[in-house]
């Protein structure tokens, strides 16, 4: 894995997520509690929808546009039919947030 530093965990708030672009898209961070951030793809298989102004709870978020919920662990739609968010993975080290840059390069275009 190639680490790339993102930022400090104190730059999501609480609950909330932001999102980085990168050259194949945009991927959101979760940040679900004081200590804990995911990264996903921030949009919904479903509509599009940008995940990122969903609502974050537990270590799930809702999509804005027609609640779908997807698990930030394993990018599955919860109590769907079908649908899937891609999942990246993080670390954090001293507050300072990695993602993996191997994986964003095996994403396929947006």
């Amino acid at each position: 894995m190639s680490w790339i530093d993102i930022g400090h965990i104190d730059d999501i708030p609480l609950r909330g997520a932001r999102v980085i672009k990168t050259p194949v898209g945009c991927v959101a961070l979760f940040r679900t509690s004081e200590t804990e951030v995911f990264a996903a793809s921030d949009r919904c298989p479903h509509k599009g929808g940008p995940l990122s102004h969903g609502i974050v709870h537990g270590q799930s978020v809702t999509c804005p546009l027609h609640n779908w919920v997807f698990d930030l662990n394993t990018g599955a739609a919860q109590g769907a039919d079908e649908g899937q968010i891609e999942t990246f993975p993080l670390r954090l080290e001293e507050g300072r947030i990695h993602i993996d840059g191997t994986s964003l390069g095996n994403r396929s275009a947006a």
